[in-house]
Parts: structure tokens; C-alpha cells; sequence
């Protein structure tokens, strides 16, 4: 590889590892929590594999969003979950969503 050649990521994390975290996620046992749902769905449409975002719902194109827009749909999801909280509604699904995205975006190390 030349230094002008870029190695395909995710946010800050490399495709390769963006796909073992998905394949780790589906190899889980069922019934998937709601956080499992959430981490998955995050997964997959950062990595271009669905076109809805998973909490806006807002499209991307087939390459998949942009870091920038990794964020704003992590934020999204870090709104909801407080929302979710201030209305004792389940948040499982908006926490996956968060820190998956949060890992992506590399403001955490810990992959869910």
C-alpha cells in the first residue's frame, strides 16, 4: 500500500473491524434485547448496509453517512435517550444505537 492509498473506515474505525462487530452482534443468542437491536441497526447503516438511519431515519447514500453524519445521529440518539429517561420509556434501543455510534465515532473505546 502507498501513503496515498486510505484504508476503508467507519467513523474512525477500520471496515474490517466495523464488519467483525457485526458479526459478533449476530452471532448473539435470541431473543436480542433491545440494545442488541439498537447496536446492530447503528452497525449496519454506518456501514452502508441500510439506508434509514436508525434513529432520524434521515437517507444516506449506499457508501453510508459521512462521520459528520455519524455524529449528528449519535447526538440524535443521546437526545432521545433523554427524553426517554425524563419519560420513564424504554431506552434500550436508543443506548445500542448510541454507543455503537459513539465507538465509531471514537469517543469511546469499548465496542458493544
Amino acid at each position: 500500500m502507498t501513503s496515498d492509498e486510505t484504508i476503508p473506515a467507519v467513523g474512525v474505525r477500520p471496515l474490517d473491524e466495523v464488519f467483525a462487530a457485526i458479526d459478533k452482534v449476530n452471532r448473539r443468542p435470541l431473543p436480542w434485547s433491545g440494545f442488541e437491536h439498537g447496536v446492530l441497526g447503528a452497525y449496519r447503516w454506518a456501514a452502508g448496509a441500510q439506508v434509514a438511519a436508525p434513529v432520524t431515519a434521515a437517507a444516506t447514500v449506499a457508501a453510508g453517512p459521512c462521520h459528520a453524519q455519524l455524529l449528528a445521529e449519535c447526538q440524535a440518539a443521546a437526545v432521545g435517550l433523554h427524553r426517554a429517561h425524563a419519560q420513564g420509556a424504554d431506552h434500550r434501543y436508543l443506548l445500542g444505537v448510541h454507543r455503537a455510534l459513539a465507538w465509531l465515532c471514537g469517543l469511546h473505546e469499548d465496542r458493544p
